[in-house]
């Protein structure tokens, strides 16, 4: 007779395939969906086949330059923040912990509009790497806050929220003095995908595929990290370095999708969570699948803020951020509940 405790534990081992392919399977429909509606809709079927087969139509122009680089710079950026997420709540061990909420993407936004302002003529390829120290340098206040009065998960977002406010206002100072100059850096920071090209793809894509990549070789480490200092340093970790390479990649992933997409709060925030409800605590596997969700949630979304108010578009950012605040409000009740 077969043992139904021994069936129950059996299942989990075909569960990580299933959720991946079906996030595989997601990100395909949103990306079909990206790139078949908009101002002017297209078949699915039709899209496919311009896709495979592009002419010189007037159809085959909107899918090929106008949507299909869209919607690679929204995937991308969407996995970056997705898995960005994931990190800064593991090594935090902060379930409020965001790109968004702890600051990481206000200072990133705030860096972009300094290069724009005062060094105009700097390439492109210099905006991630300046995102990511202001986003590494404004979460470093934010924890340096929190920690003077103790750090408690819903100290440091409320902290987060804190410094993210005033690095918004010195943007906003910046954008009134100097009015001509920040218009260059507006579109960047608009928390939209829309216009994006094929160059805005290719300044954002190494970034995120190298880090990535190196999420995945360290996930591992992520799981000793997740565990608790004093359980992480019995079996094996070096806490200091690996938190702050942790960090640091969290931090540099958020900076790459800001340097493009502009602050596109509470993606990091709910995708997360969704990855760890579907794959279990295992960063191994909950990591890939947060990128898949992320990149299909971000594309999903700009999707529909075309559909908004068609044919006008309405930044990403807000119905990203309809979706995230009421989220963010039930799990801080919850969290401060437990504190």
């Amino acid at each position: 007779m077969l043992n139904p405790a021994a069936g129950r534990a059996a299942r989990p081992r075909r569960a990580p395939p299933l959720w991946l392919g079906l996030g595989v399977l997601v990100l395909g429909l949103a990306g079909l969906a990206s790139l078949a509606f908009g101002a002017s809709d297209l078949r699915p079927g039709q899209v496919l086949s311009l896709l495979l087969a592009p002419n010189d139509s007037t159809e085959s122009l909107v899918v090929q330059t106008l949507r299909l680089p869209r919607t690679v710079v929204a995937a991308l950026a969407g996995a970056g923040l997705g898995v960005s997420g994931l990190m800064l709540q593991a090594v935090t061990r902060n379930p409020l912990a965001d790109p968004g909420i702890l600051g990481v993407e206000a200072g990133g936004a705030l860096a972009i509009l300094v290069m724009v302002v005062f060094f105009p003529a700097a390439p492109a390829c210099l905006f991630v790497p300046a995102a990511f120290l202001g986003g590494a340098l404004t979460a470093s206040v934010a924890y340096s806050v929190a920690r003077s009065v103790g750090v408690t998960p819903l100290r440091l977002a409320l902290a987060g929220v804190a410094v993210a406010s005033l690095v918004g206002v010195a943007s906003r100072f910046l954008q009134l003095l100097w009015e001509q100059r920040a218009q260059g850096a507006l579109f960047a920071l608009s928390g939209s995908v829309a216009g994006r090209t094929w160059d805005h793809a290719a300044q954002i894509a190494p970034w995120v595929a190298l880090g990535l990549g190196l999420s995945l070789l360290l996930s591992p480490r992520l799981n000793l990290l997740s565990l608790g200092d004093d359980v992480a340093r019995g079996l094996g970790a070096r806490l200091e370095r690996d938190s702050a390479v942790v960090t640091a990649l969290g931090v540099l992933l958020a900076a790459a999708s800001v340097s493009v997409v502009g602050p596109v709060g509470f993606v990091g925030l709910i995708v997360p969570h969704a990855a760890r409800a579907l794959m279990g605590p295992d960063h191994r596997l909950s990591l890939p699948l947060a990128a898949l969700l992320g990149a299909a949630f971000l594309v999903a979304a700009d999707t529909a803020a075309r559909l908004v108010d068609k044919p006008a578009e309405t930044p990403v950012g807000l119905l990203v951020a309809a979706a995230g605040a009421p989220f963010f409000v039930l799990l801080a009740r919850r969290v401060g509940r437990k504190a």
